[in-house]
């Protein structure tokens, strides 16, 4: 008489998918930083594409433009009056020109219709890591770079 043949269970499928969705959410965490770490990125590339449209909307309409940044309050303020929030969970520090600050404690960048800029320094962190948005005071370029985190 032939053997039947053995097939899986609707119950043992189901297991079988649960671990492979826990250990791919571990795996996630762990490696990816998690929903702080695309937290952190997304805010850094939000600062990053605010600061190069500063400086090509000065070189486009020949007006100096200013892009600020609030660490206390968490907030900052563009080129065309756009604004935004960058949520508390992370860590501001700004290194930039004082004499183009508004308020102490307050980060200013200038661009000039060259295109070139007063310069600074954008550091948003969470935990150990970090991201630098850089921007060089003769060219006015905004460069983005993983970083550690100051302590």
């Amino acid at each position: 008489m032939p053997s039947r043949a053995r097939g899986v269970s609707l119950l043992e499928m189901l297991l079988v998918i649960a671990l492979i969705a826990a250990l791919g959410v571990l795996g996630f965490a762990i490696f990816g930083g998690g929903m702080q770490g695309m937290q952190l990125r997304a805010n850094a590339k939000t600062v990053a594409a605010q600061l190069r449209l500063a400086r090509t909307l000065a070189i486009a309409t020949g007006k100096p433009q200013r892009f600020e940044i609030d660490p206390a309050t968490h907030r900052w303020r563009g080129a065309n009056g756009r604004a935004g929030e960058i949520p508390p969970s992370l860590r501001i520090t700004f290194t930039g020109a004082r004499e183009v600050q508004s308020r102490r404690g307050e980060g200013a960048i200038v661009f000039f219709e060259d295109g070139a800029s007063t310069g600074g320094r954008v550091q948003l962190s969470a935990r150990r890591a970090a991201w630098n948005i850089d921007v060089a005071w003769l060219t006015g370029e905004v460069k983005m770079r993983r970083a550690e985190a100051k302590r």
